[in-house]
């Protein structure tokens, strides 16, 4: 494999450099992504997920770029595993300045009337509880310098309603953004930042845990747009672009943000 030096990022915030990021759902699309853009501000970075071969093809990425990484094998919903990843990345570095807590789930797709408790629960468990227990962790960490804690959130559940069969994906990710309001009230007298990323489409491997049922068909609406449903590009976001948005939320840039939702959909949610 050629060793690569760090590459140039799409955007240069020099005030990163030798932080360190804990990024959560590292392992593929919009975290994996935040995970290489961090890297290229020069950030030491944490990569949490599950231990599999994405994760460790991250890992090496990043160490081709010269950059400081280390990984975590975390089920966000598990608060023992995340206490530990957030612990062993302070005990690492001495410090942590920036929190992506990205990791989440679709989960099961299916009308309220036919959708099973243990999958409503299980999506609630994994994208609203793993999102707390990222916060809670990280704060002791974060209290003496403060930092940026970012949210990955959804135009579903704030914006559009219209994804038949995702109500629970929706209602996780409308918590997501109370949550966010109320702990960047209660953190901000340690300058801890709090704020969420709303993205629409986005090209990632999130359809892998997403799972429709066939009583889906009983309560679609069709509906169809002329070009595509992102008319800033009529093709879905990419993973970088997300990721841009992310490490100036990191940054001093975004110094005087917080407790707010930063949508990222090219107009889709507007339709």
């Amino acid at each position: 494999m050629t060793v690569q030096t760090l590459q140039k990022p799409r955007i240069v915030l020099p005030e990163l450099k030798d932080k360190v990021a804990v990024v959560t759902g590292a392992a593929s699309g919009i975290g994996r992504a935040t995970a290489v853009a961090l890297a290229q501000q020069g950030m030491k970075v944490c990569l949490v997920d599950l231990k599999n071969e994405r994760r460790e093809q991250v890992k090496q990425q990043l160490a081709d770029m010269k950059a400081e990484v280390m990984t975590a094998d975390v089920d966000v919903s598990d608060p023992n595993r995340v206490h530990q990843a957030f612990d062993a990345a302070a005990k690492q570095w001495g410090r942590i300045d920036a929190v992506f807590a990205n990791a989440g789930i679709n989960g099961v797709l299916s009308p309220i009337e036919d959708m099973k408790p243990e999958d409503w629960d299980h999506t609630l468990f994994v994208n609203l509880k793993g999102t707390f227990l990222c916060v809670k962790h990280a704060i002791p960490h974060m209290k003496q310098n403060g930092g940026s804690i970012i949210i990955t959130s959804s135009i579903n559940g704030s914006r559009v309603f219209s994804n038949f069969g995702m109500s629970a994906y929706s209602t996780s990710k409308a918590g997501q953004v109370a949550f966010a309001k109320m702990a960047a009230l209660e953190l901000a007298r340690y300058k801890i930042r709090v704020n969420v990323i709303c993205p629409g489409s986005i090209k990632t491997n999130i359809s892998e845990n997403t799972h429709p049922t066939p009583e889906l068909d009983k309560i679609k609406i069709p509906v169809k747009y002329p070009e595509g449903s992102q008319p800033l590009e009529h093709a879905p976001g990419q993973p970088e672009q997300v990721a841009d948005l992310v490490a100036f939320l990191a940054s001093d840039a975004a110094s005087h943000i917080t407790g707010t939702e930063l949508f990222i959909d090219g107009a889709e949610s507007l339709i």
